[in-house]
């Protein structure tokens, strides 16, 4: 999943920094808004939408239903109508964690790709000496 984790966590973020997050355009975002009741971000008197953690966990849910799995928007609705909230809560916590889990072996794997590149070019200058 692209999710790209925020560095500094905040309260509420704007729909253009859910949809960089996302690689997706903020009308994707209001798109998904209109199609799904479970997206349901704060909107100011401007009209200007803020979303929650919460609100980017959801979206993250959907994501992975239409993107990953390859569902329609019909289908993935079909799929959360059959959940009751307490459950689709629950799977969404899981995504969520399964996802930080995921972007942690990512970043172990770089760094063992690094700690082994810099052992080869250590053993390389050793044999040369």
């Amino acid at each position: 999943m692209p999710y790209k984790k925020p560095h500094i966590e905040k309260i509420h973020y704007s729909i253009g920094e859910v949809a960089d997050m996302f690689h997706v355009a903020p009308s994707l975002l209001r798109y998904w808004e209109k199609e799904f009741k479970e997206i349901k971000p704060f909107k100011n008197k401007k009209g200007n939408r803020y979303y929650t953690s919460k609100d980017i966990n959801t979206i993250k849910y959907i994501y992975s239903l239409l993107k990953e799995k390859g569902l329609t928007i019909d289908g993935a609705k079909q799929y959360l109508k059959g959940k009751t909230e307490l459950t689709t809560t629950k799977e969404i916590e899981i995504v969520s964690k399964l996802d930080n889990i995921k972007e942690e072996l990512l970043q172990l794997h770089q760094s063992l790709k690094e700690l082994y590149h810099e052992i080869n070019i250590e053993n390389h200058e050793q044999k040369e000496n």
